[in-house]
């Protein structure tokens, strides 16, 4: 999986995240790509692969930084709070994975 070019990097990351991660709200799975907040989240966490510091305190921070809009925009939430335990344990992996092949 030694990807070269960023974009493609960018996508992959984007499209695995999109689909192993979802919000849980009332029961519901919202998954990041239905969301579509996939992109968002890779572009934010993409810093710490290419940096060589994925772990799951800087994951979480990163999570805790990006806000998620409800009920029309008229309150926001951090998007970990949406997030279930074994969801973020997913994401970090996800991580490691890309940060171990590019």
């Amino acid at each position: 999986m030694a990807k070269t070019n960023t974009t493609e990097l960018l996508e992959a990351l984007a499209a695995e995240i999109g689909e192993s991660v979802y919000m849980d709200i009332a029961k519901w799975h919202l998954y990041l790509s239905n969301a579509k907040l996939h992109t968002l989240v890779a572009e934010r966490l993409y810093p710490l692969i290419t940096s060589n510091s994925v772990n799951e305190d800087q994951v979480l921070k990163v999570l805790q930084s990006i806000t998620v809009k409800i009920g029309g925009g008229r309150s926001e939430l951090p998007l970990i709070d949406l997030l279930p335990l074994q969801c973020q344990i997913t994401l970090v992996d996800i991580l490691e994975k890309f940060q171990r092949d590019s």
